[in-house]
This record gives C-alpha cells, sequence and structure tokens, in this order.
C-alpha cells in the first residue's frame, strides 16, 4: 500500500470545522471519541451529525472505544453507525471477534508499546482485526490509554508486515510524521493531540498541515 494522505486518521473529531479540515485534506479516517474520561469524547448523537455531510464520500468514520460493553456498539451502530470500531482496552482476540459479530463492521485493535516484546503480542490479532494499531504506551498513572502525545521507538516496527495494513500512532505531528513512516515504515499513521492548540481542542490550520507531510513524505 502506498503512503500517502489517503493513509492517514485524523482523531478526536469533535466540531464540524475539524472535520471538513480533515475531509478536505484527504484523510481516509476520522475518529470520534467515546471515553468519558477523555477530553475529546463526545456522545454518539453528536458525531452522527458530523459525519452526516461527509458520510459515502470515500472516507471511513471510526468510533474510538475502551472495553466498550455491548451497549455501548448498539448505541454506536444504531446513531453514528461508523466504518470501523477502535478498541484501545484490554480486549480479547474473542472479544475482538465478538464486537465486530455484533456490529457488523470491522475492528482496529490498539496496542500500547514500549518494547518489541508489547508489538509482538499483536500476533494472536492478526487475522481478527481489520487494522492494527500501535500507540505508545502511556505514563504510569495516566488516565487516557492513547492520545497524549507520548511516542515510542518508531523502528520497532520497521521491517514487520501484517496481513491488513497497520497504524502507527503516539506523539506524530506535522514535523516528525514524514520521519516516522520513513523510519516504522508503516502504511497508515493516526495523529490525536499533535495537530491540537490544547486539549481536545483541534486545529484546522495543524491538521491540514499534518496530512500536507504525509503527502511529501512520498517523495
Amino acid at each position: 500500500m502506498s503512503i500517502s494522505a489517503h493513509g492517514a486518521k485524523i482523531c478526536g473529531l469533535s466540531t464540524p470545522e475539524t472535520v471538513k479540515a480533515a475531509f478536505d485534506g484527504g484523510a481516509a479516517f476520522l475518529g470520534f471519541v467515546f471515553f468519558d474520561k477523555s477530553p475529546r469524547n463526545v456522545a454518539p448523537e453528536t458525531a452522527a451529525r458530523l459525519v452526516a455531510p461527509v458520510r459515502g464520500r470515500g472516507v471511513q468514520t471510526v468510533a474510538v472505544t475502551v472495553d466498550p460493553d455491548d451497549a455501548l456498539i448498539d448505541r454506536l451502530m444504531a446513531t453514528m453507525r461508523p466504518d470501523l470500531i477502535q478498541v484501545h482496552g484490554k480486549e480479547t482476540p474473542s472479544r475482538v471477534r465478538e464486537i465486530a459479530a455484533r456490529a457488523g463492521v470491522g475492528v482496529i485493535k490498539a496496542f500500547s508499546v514500549s518494547s518489541s516484546a508489547d508489538v509482538d503480542q499483536a500476533a494472536t490479532f492478526d487475522g481478527v482485526t481489520e487494522h492494527l494499531m500501535f500507540d505508545a504506551k502511556p505514563v504510569e498513572g495516566s488516565a487516557l490509554p492513547g492520545g497524549t502525545g507520548a511516542r515510542f521507538d518508531w523502528g520497532l516496527l520497521a521491517g514487520r508486515r501484517f496481513s491488513r495494513p497497520h497504524f502507527l500512532a503516539g506523539g506524530l505531528d506535522p514535523w516528525n510524521v514524514r520521519e516516522a513512516i520513513k523510519t516504522s515504515g508503516t502504511p497508515l499513521v493516526d495523529v490525536s493531540s499533535g495537530v491540537e492548540r490544547g486539549p481536545g481542542l483541534k486545529d484546522p490550520a495543524l491538521i491540514t498541515a499534518f496530512l500536507d507531510a504525509v503527502k511529501r513524505a512520498q517523495d
């Protein structure tokens, strides 16, 4: 898979302006967070309104969750109707299968990484998920499993191959994403705090800059 802006996911969107910036800039994935402790948390009904203008226009919408129960999955599918569900907790392969079957959509499983052993654990999910995501392990005591701006050694992903294109996340921004792609070799990238001017406050200009930088990584 070639690396382009179509391999980028802008995560934690919460306003029409930032959804438009991500869509216009060529992002292929738009992420919406459903986790009470996150400054990016939105209600499923809010997300449904935000995705309405771009639904069916070639971009995939992602519901980002942490150990979601069946009630949340059902609510998301009844309102936002995402194309993918991202899980960022302690979900097992069997639970991922259950979520995919219940929702009728693919699942992105995120892993917190600080060593090669953390990348190795993804093998048991390969083939179960639509995509794997490798994010930085949060600092001890953090209430958030991701979106903290932390990063890990991108070289840990160099040469790794999985059955489906995988994501690199954690500490990416418009100034380092090209290096991250070149170092890791990952076909997909995910950004959240790196395109914000404050916790949960996405900046349309930074979103555009990030997507432009991903395009330049092809050079």
